[in-house]
């Protein structure tokens, strides 16, 4: 998390919503072997916790369950030239929004597991444009089964909240529109968006 108290917030809705549209991320966590990590889609539950799930093979998967892992999930990003200010003594930058969940993991059962799984389809299919939404009961029972048994459903119980949206708030209002102007010519548009909407 970066330093700068600029850079942190404390609305909950917007770190919630953050993570629904994401809905990507990395969870971390120290193991016998050593610091693992995981790629993997996340669901907020809406009730203070982030489920996932991993390849039963996976390098984190045997040692997680009650154990304290870090959860980071990254939004737009984007390089900051020092050609966009009006002041030419300033060093280039990045800016970014990143979340990072703590907390306890525990394993989850087959039901529970189901439950994530219709939860993260249903989302995410809501998303593809065309055709009939995909959902598991499009799944046969004889193929369903073997499939559930080579993942792992986790929740982590979120204990700390650790945001940086980092949008050229400590820059003045000119400044911000200048790099925002300069971000989205690069092709950068979502950082522009959210400098402009959250950092005015």
């Amino acid at each position: 998390m970066h330093p700068n108290a600029a850079f942190r917030t404390e609305d909950r809705a917007l770190m919630e919503a953050l993570i629904d549209e994401i809905g990507f991320g990395m969870v971390f966590a120290t193991t016998p072997d050593g610091p693992r990590v995981a790629h993997t889609p996340l669901v907020w539950t809406e009730d203070g916790a982030i489920q996932f799930h991993l390849a039963r093979g996976n390098a984190l998967t045997r040692h997680l369950d009650g154990t304290t892992a870090l959860a980071v999930i990254n939004g737009p990003e984007g390089y900051v030239s020092p050609r966009w200010y009006a002041d030419a003594e300033q060093v280039p930058t990045w800016n970014y929004v990143a979340l990072e969940l703590e907390g306890r993991v525990r394993r989850m059962d087959v039901d529970g597991l189901l439950g994530l799984l219709e939860t993260l389809s249903a989302r995410e299919e809501a998303r593809v444009t065309e055709g009939k939404p995909w959902t598991l009961a499009k799944m046969p029972e004889s193929k369903l089964r073997p499939m559930l048994g080579a993942i792992v459903g986790f929740e982590l119980e979120i204990q700390a909240w650790r945001p940086t949206f980092k949008l050229s708030q400590n820059k003045p209002a000119e400044e911000r529109e200048r790099v925002a102007t300069g971000l989205e010519a690069q092709g950068s548009r979502a950082i522009a968006q959210l400098m402009r909407t959250l950092a005015s």
